[in-house]
Parts: C-alpha cells; structure tokens; sequence
C-alpha cells in the first residue's frame, strides 16, 4: 500500500547527492576536533547565521538544551511562549537538565504579549530567581507554522537587551521562515545570542542540527554537548549531508509551503473542519474538528487503514506536514479521502 506521510517533516529521506556524499566525505574524530566536513559545515552555517562559532549536535532538542544550560545557571527563570516546542514538548530538559524555572508568556499565535512580557521579568530576590533569558520560536510548530515576524522578533530583543537578558532563537525551520517572508536566516539571528536549526526536517538530511552564537557560548556548548553524551566521532559522513541541505534544499521548501496553502485551501471547504488557508505561512496545516462521526485519534485512525498518516494533536485537531516526500499526488489523496470520510 502507497504512504503518503504527513505526520511531520522529520520523515523526510536524504536525497542521492547526500547519498553520494556520505560516500565520499573525509572524516576525523569530531570529539577531538579534527573531522574536516564536520569543521566545514560549522564554518558554513555560522556564515549564514552571521554568528561567531557553530557547532554540530545530533538533535535540535539537544541543541536548545546546550544553547540553555550554557547561558543560563541554576534557579534562574526564563521566558517561553506558552505554545513553544521548547516548553511543551522537549521533555522538561529546562528544569532536568539546564534547572530554570520557565515562565510562560500569553502570545497572539506565537507573537508574544509584550505588556505580559515585561510583566514577568523578575529580578533576584529572596524568594526569586532573576530572569535572565528569552526563547523564541520561529517558524512556530504549534501555531500552524507561523513564520513570526522579523519586527515581533527584533521588539522582545530590544525588551531583553534593557533587561540585560540572552535571547535564543528555537529556529528549527528557520529556512522555511527565510523562504516563506524573503528575509535571510541572517536578519532573524541577528536579535538573538543563539539559535538552532534542524538540518532534517524540511531540508531532508537524515540526523542533525546546528546551533550558533559567540565563541564562548559554543565553546562552552561543545563540552556541554558531550556531557549530554552528544560526542560524535567519524561523524563527517552526516554532516556531509548537512552541507547537501544547506546547499541544494532550502529553496524548494517553497514546494512544501504551496502544497500546504492548497490542502488547507481544499481543506476549509469540508464539513467539520476549520481553518483559515490565510494563516498557512509554511509547511504546517493544523485544522480543527468538529464532526458528528469522529473526533480526531478516530480520523487520523480512519486515513491510516487507507496509507494516510496524520496526527492527532488533541481530541479536536489534526496536523498535516507537507515535505519532500510528499507530492501533489499525495496531497490529491488526502483531499479525496477526507471529502469522503466526512461526507458520509
């Protein structure tokens, strides 16, 4: 049975040119400092970022971690948009790993409140910790894919610079920001000490993530990063696929973001189902249900019997990712399936 895998991008597979790279890739021991692709990459991505130093981490929850722990000490507080990845869905490593005590701010789909954001600085005290840093998230996963506004963005740096606070940018699709608004991953970085980005996902290589700033920050990271047990050795043949994505993926991540106007657009027009084609930035379509028949685990159940993968992520909404490896065609079936599903 044909799949058509709209879980999330992270299901995406390399291409042959990072086939043919992993092949070919000199390696050395990373641990050491010594595998050249891995050395290159690095130079490549704090090029992009505009960044001082870059250093190559297996994952992106990891990459925030270190970006955290390395900018922050114990009992300190920090501020998190109450729908961000890094609050919600990275296993608590704030408080395991880096020990803050993050504090959520009220935002408008991902665009923070900045009156609640000012509200919630705290300086230390006998009973506070001091806040010390910010995390942003752009494009922003649980709003749909939103790409954040650059000026939203440089407003909470400037808030945090009179506070004399870090910020860091969660940018695992920080590339299908730059694709969907035209402004470099460069001018985002800019407002912020840190950032991270996934180089799998939407740009299809298999393991990875990078994470920029200062020399001192990353410098730190890297023995951060294998205390976490994030020590890679030979590791040049995966980042050998990192520079593939960074050269040749970004652009079509224009494809992934028509596909997914196109499916929401079809989307809107079916019973029980809202969403609003105008808010599909990227390549994220979230819709609520409300169906006489299914609730959501029960309709992405139903598309699964038919090699038509989603997720539920709660009992009134689903999630489509639209990648790489999914087409028109693909994006067709689901369209038909779910006029189908919901008409009867």
């Amino acid at each position: 049975m044909h799949i058509s895998d709209f879980r999330t991008d992270c299901v995406t597979r390399p291409t042959e040119a990072m086939y043919q790279a992993m092949m070919t890739a000199p390696v050395g021991d990373d641990v050491l400092g010594d595998d050249p692709t891995v050395r290159k990459l690095e130079i490549f991505a704090a090029q992009l970022t505009g960044k001082e130093a870059a250093l190559f981490v297996p994952t992106g929850t990891m990459g925030n971690s270190i970006c955290l722990k390395a900018q922050t000490r114990d009992g300190d507080e920090i501020l998190v948009e109450e729908l961000s990845h890094i609050y919600t869905h990275e296993l608590s490593h704030l408080s395991v790993i880096s020990r803050v005590l993050p504090r959520p701010v009220r935002s408008e789909r991902g665009v923070m409140d900045l009156d609640d954001l000012k509200q919630r600085l705290s300086r230390r005290s006998i009973v506070t910790g001091k806040t010390t840093l910010v995390c942003l998230e752009d494009t922003h996963n649980f709003w749909g894919g939103r790409a954040i506004p650059i000026d939203h963005i440089r407003e909470v740096s400037s808030i945090a610079r009179e506070g004399d606070l870090r910020v860091h940018l969660d940018g695992a699709r920080i590339f299908n920001a730059q694709v969907a608004t035209g402004v470099p991953v460069a001018d985002y970085a800019a407002y912020a000490d840190t950032i991270m980005f996934c180089l799998s996902k939407g740009l299809s290589a298999p393991i990875g993530s990078v994470i920029a700033g200062p020399s001192e920050v990353i410098d730190e990271g890297r023995f951060i990063r294998k205390m976490l047990g994030g020590g890679m050795r030979q590791v040049g043949v995966i980042a050998a696929c990192g520079l593939v994505a960074l050269e040749t993926m970004v652009e079509r991540l224009a494809d992934d973001h028509r596909r997914a106007k196109w499916l929401a657009e079809e989307l809107a027009q079916m019973p029980g189902i809202t969403v609003d084609p105008a808010q599909v930035d990227t390549n994220i379509v979230i819709f609520g249900l409300n169906h006489p028949r299914f609730d959501a685990e029960e309709l992405v159940s139903r598309l699964a019997e038919i090699g038509i993968w989603s997720l539920a992520i709660s009992p009134a909404a689903v999630r489509f990712v639209t990648h790489k490896d999914v087409d028109d065609s693909d994006v067709e079936r689901a369209v038909d399936a779910l006029q189908r599903l919901l008409s009867v």
